[in-house]
């Protein structure tokens, strides 16, 4: 099967009321470096200085620092990335990590009392890619995806309660989820092709390890979508939750009020 080009472009642009004095963030904005997923061009454009890392959990990251007085920062991450298809959502996973670094809930993945009780009704003891896609398919009916419904501080018990939210929250729930039975999970970032569907471009999803007779590893689940990852998925980030996996994080000194835009461009050449 013919491989497939996704030609993306990321736009972050912050904005301040006043002068920041002080900036410095991390970047996760270069895809990772995978079986089936090759970086044929890739830039990072910003103002600032740069220095290049790589992150616990096996990201391509940049820590970026401006100490001249500023008031906007614009972050440009161009390029295309050759993606093959998974087998049955397989990820051929290098990492040294052992897969129990994944089981360890966060603040944003604690898995609650309520949340135990939605995985013991939708999560069966057999933990393979089926019951984990009836799963995500639970998530899916359980909380509606509304844009702005929720924040990036937002639990899965409380998107849950909620009802609502978008990828990162149904990415979240799902963790919790398999937190709650001791089964690895962890959060992705990266960019999806979405054609028809409202949703898309930039995009939350997880990977989660299965046992299964003829494979022992992770396989990659866009909750969201209740499917398996395919050729129109580019992964940047993977990490414990949004936190340890977002394309962009930091801290600042001073600006005043701040706003955010983010435009993200993708087709497939």
């Amino acid at each position: 099967m013919k491989n497939t080009l996704l030609s993306i472009k990321h736009e972050t642009l912050y904005k301040y009321t006043a002068p920041v004095g002080y900036t410095i963030q991390q970047l996760r904005v270069i895809p990772r470096h995978e079986d089936h997923q090759r970086i044929v061009s890739w830039q990072v454009k910003t103002i600032g200085k740069t220095h290049a890392f790589e992150d616990a959990f096996g990201n391509s990251c940049e820590m970026l620092t401006l100490t001249a007085p500023h008031k906007e920062i614009k972050i440009i991450a161009t390029g295309t990335v050759e993606i093959a298809e998974l087998d049955h959502g397989r990820i051929q996973d290098k990492s040294q990590l052992s897969p129990l670094t994944y089981t360890v809930p966060t603040q944003l993945t604690e898995p609650s009392e309520i949340i135990r009780e939605f995985a013991a009704k939708n999560l069966s003891s057999q933990t393979n890619t089926t019951a984990l896609l009836d799963l995500a398919s639970a998530i899916r009916g359980s909380v509606k995806y509304q844009t702005g419904s929720t924040s990036v501080t937002t639990s899965a018990q409380d998107a849950l309660q909620l009802g609502m939210g978008v990828c990162q929250d149904h990415a979240h729930l799902f963790l919790a989820c398999c937190h709650s039975i001791g089964l690895p999970a962890r959060y992705v970032s990266g960019y999806f092709d979405s054609g028809d569907v409202a949703h898309g471009a930039s995009h939350a999803w997880v990977d989660v390890w299965v046992e299964e007779s003829d494979f022992s590893g992770w396989v990659s689940i866009d909750v969201t979508h209740a499917c398996l990852q395919n050729t129109g998925y580019c992964r940047l980030a993977v990490g414990r939750d949004y936190e340890s996996a977002a394309p962009v994080r930091g801290v600042r000194r001073g600006g005043s009020d701040e706003s955010l835009t983010v435009n993200v461009t993708l087709r497939r050449t």
